[in-house]
C-alpha cells in the first residue's frame, strides 16, 4: 500500500510539530504549510491525500481556504478549530469540509478521522446485477453507473457524498431515515462526525434540486428525512 500524504495547515509550531512526531510513528507523510495560502499553493504541487487546515491562521485563515481549494479540488478536508461552537462546524460543512477536529486534540483522533475518511473512499461492493441502475421520477433521472443527475433535462454537478445520500433516499421511496442511519449508510459506521452533517448535504441536495416544480427530500420532523415526488 502507498504511503499516506496528508497536508497540514496551521500557524503554530507546537501543534505542527506534535502532529510530525506521531505521524512518524504512523509512517504517514507530511507536508506542513504556516497559513491557507502557502496550503493553496502546496496543494496543487503535493498532491496530498487528505487535508488539515486549522481554522484561524494569518494571510489566508481556514475558511477561505477551504473555500479556495474546492473549487478546483475534491481531495478530502479536516477542519481544526478551537472553537466548540456549532456556527464553526456547520461553516466548515458548508464550504466542502468532510469532518472537524476540536482544539486540543489527540493525535491519535486525528489519525483514526483521517484513516476514516480514506477508508470511505475505497470502492465499495458490486451490487447486485438485477439491482436497478438508474432511477427516473418524471423531470429526475439519477444513472448510478455515470453518477449523474438529470434535473429537468440539465445534468447538475453533485458532490461525492451528495450522490451518495441522495441515492441512499432514492432507493427506497417514502422510506424515513434517521440521521443516524444515513450517517452509517452513507459515511460509514466509523464516521466521527456530528449528525449536522445530514443537515447541510440535505441542504446542498435541494438547491441543486431547486429547478424541480416539485420537492424531493421532505424534512421528517423529529426523525429525519424521506425521499418522494409530491406536488
Amino acid at each position: 500500500m502507498a504511503q499516506m500524504k496528508v497536508l497540514v495547515a496551521d500557524d503554530d509550531p507546537n501543534v505542527r510539530e506534535i502532529i510530525r512526531l506521531y505521524f512518524e510513528k504512523q509512517q504517514i507523510e507530511l507536508v506542513v504549510a504556516k497559513d491557507g495560502r502557502e496550503a493553496l499553493a502546496l496543494v496543487e504541487t503535493e498532491q496530498p491525500d487528505v487535508l488539515i487546515l486549522d481554522v484561524m491562521m494569518p494571510q489566508m485563515d481556514g475558511f477561505e481556504a477551504c473555500r479556495e481549494i474546492r473549487k478546483k479540488w475534491d481531495t478530502p478536508i479536516i477542519m481544526l478549530t478551537a472553537k466548540d461552537e456549532e456556527f464553526d462546524r456547520v461553516l466548515g460543512l458548508e464550504l466542502g469540509a468532510d469532518d472537524y477536529v476540536t482544539k486540543p486534540f489527540s493525535p491519535r483522533e486525528l489519525v483514526a478521522r483521517i484513516r476514516a475518511i480514506m477508508r470511505r473512499l475505497q470502492p465499495k461492493p458490486k451490487v447486485e446485477e438485477d439491482a436497478p441502475r438508474i432511477f427516473s421520477f418524471d423531470q429526475l433521472t439519477i444513472d448510478l453507473d455515470k453518477r449523474e443527475v438529470i434535473v429537468a433535462g440539465e445534468k447538475v454537478s453533485f458532490r461525492p457524498k451528495e450522490f451518495d445520500l441522495l441515492v441512499q433516499l432514492v432507493k427506497s421511496p417514502g422510506s424515513v431515515w434517521s440521521r443516524e442511519q444515513l450517517l452509517e449508510q452513507v459515511w460509514g459506521f466509523d464516521y466521527f462526525g456530528d449528525v449536522r452533517t445530514i443537515d447541510v448535504h440535505i441542504k446542498k441536495i435541494r438547491q441543486r434540486l431547486d429547478k424541480l416544480p416539485y420537492e424531493c427530500i421532505h424534512t421528517v420532523w423529529g426523525i429525519g428525512y424521506k425521499f418522494g415526488v409530491e406536488a
